[in-house]
């Protein structure tokens, strides 16, 4: 059975996950505002290492300089009576009307001014709590209506916010990365940079794109039929996977951010033999926060907010073990041999090999026999019911 969590596991968690009142747009709130310093003490006895917030989690909106410094000094005294740390830190550009067309890419320019005032005042907060990440959620930045938004030209402003407030980070000696997170839609009808894909080809575009990287959360992979697992690797694959966002969901429809693992079940479990093990060939692999942000269901009470937030954590353990499992079992290892997983990381033309030599390799066309090596299975099947049977702890 799983251990109980330790800080050397990373868990993190966002306040404005535990603190989430449970206010949705057919319903207001089930549950009553909860003290940051109070998360920052329940998420430390619970076993977590770390909490993420946005500006306004922290520090109401509006609030004057002498009750942002009040507000300021509470919270740090949490963290240092707990030593909870800060590894990540994001803004709010989304919940003040202010924002209704967005941040970064409103046709309002004096919007857009606002926007980046506001984040470059949180990201020298986010400096002094020794935050690494920036995390930058654009779910305003979109349109419901074709005719309503230049798209190409909301790319240029956000390329310019990025590239403006990198350049603070440097001249500052912030030490900050900036991770993008993708999301197709919800609130917005569309949201620009809506996937992994999306993404990684606007930080090409970007000046310090060696600054950016990504966040891609479960949910907001699912809920456009995508594959997270699929999605993580890629991130992995470019270098650009900088943070991630834990949770869970069911199938194309809202973000539903259930705990970690209440959804998809079979592709956390690979999620989580990749995050902890690296790809079957080898290559980069992440070692960072395992960060929820998932939102305690709206039917819960207090209690039920604290035992989803050790629900993650569990979760994340019990597929940790179970993973150690599959990838330790020998049956597996040959499972995987005769799928020739382990092959495809073999480079398909050898070392130093030209046009030339390759198309002197009879070998590899005319003596080929295609309809031979057609009738041979790789297996799939079999190695997938393995780690199913691991995943439901049937095996080891």
């Amino acid at each position: 059975m799983a251990a109980d969590p330790t800080r050397a596991d990373k868990f993190s968690f966002g306040l404005w996950t535990v603190g989430w009142q449970a206010r949705d747009p057919f319903g207001d709130a089930t549950r009553p505002p909860l003290d940051p310093v109070e998360s920052v003490h329940r998420l430390s006895d619970l076993g977590a290492y770390g909490v993420t917030f946005h500006d306004d989690d922290v520090i109401p909106f509006g609030s004057d300089d002498a009750s942002r410094a009040e507000h300021i000094a509470r919270f740090r005294k949490a963290l240092d009576e707990t030593g909870i740390v800060v590894p990540m830190v994001t803004t709010n550009l989304f919940t003040h009307p202010v924002f209704k067309d967005g941040g970064f890419t409103s046709n309002d320019r004096d919007v857009r001014r606002f926007a980046l005032r506001k984040v470059m005042r949180n990201m020298e907060l986010a400096a002094e709590l020794g935050a690494e990440t920036y995390v930058m959620w654009g779910g305003r930045e979109g349109s419901e209506y074709d005719s309503a938004k230049d798209v190409q030209a909301a790319l240029d402003r956000y390329r310019e916010s990025v590239d403006f407030l990198a350049q603070y980070s440097i001249d500052r000696g912030f030490g900050l990365r900036f991770a993008l997170e993708p999301k197709p839609n919800e609130p917005r009808g569309d949201i620009l940079l809506p996937t992994v894909g999306h993404a990684i080809a606007f930080i090409s575009s970007l000046e310090h794109a060696d600054l950016v990287g990504l966040n891609p959360e479960v949910g907001h992979e699912q809920m456009a039929g995508l594959n997270y697992a699929h999605g993580i690797a890629q991130a992995l694959w470019h270098g650009k996977l900088f943070h991630l966002d834990l949770n869970g969901q069911r199938g194309i429809k809202y973000d539903q951010d259930l705990v970690f693992g209440h959804g998809d079940l079979t592709n956390a479990f690979s999620l989580v033999d990749l995050i902890e093990h690296g790809a079957p060939g080898g290559g980069p692999s992440y070692t960072g926060p395992r960060h929820f942000d998932y939102k305690p269901s709206r039917t819960e009470d207090f209690d039920g907010v604290w035992a989803s937030a050790a629900a993650n954590m569990r979760m994340y353990l019990l597929l940790k073990e179970r993973a150690q499992a599959f990838r330790a079992d020998p049956e597996v290892q040959e499972a995987l041999a005769a799928s020739k997983v382990g092959e495809l990381s073999q480079p398909t033309l050898g070392t130093g090999e030209s046009y030339t030599d390759f198309l002197a390799d009879r070998a590899s066309y005319e003596d080929f026999d295609a309809d031979a090596v057609a009738e041979k299975g790789f297996g799939f099947v079999r190695l997938n019911q393995l780690a199913v049977e691991h995943l439901l702890g049937a095996r080891g």
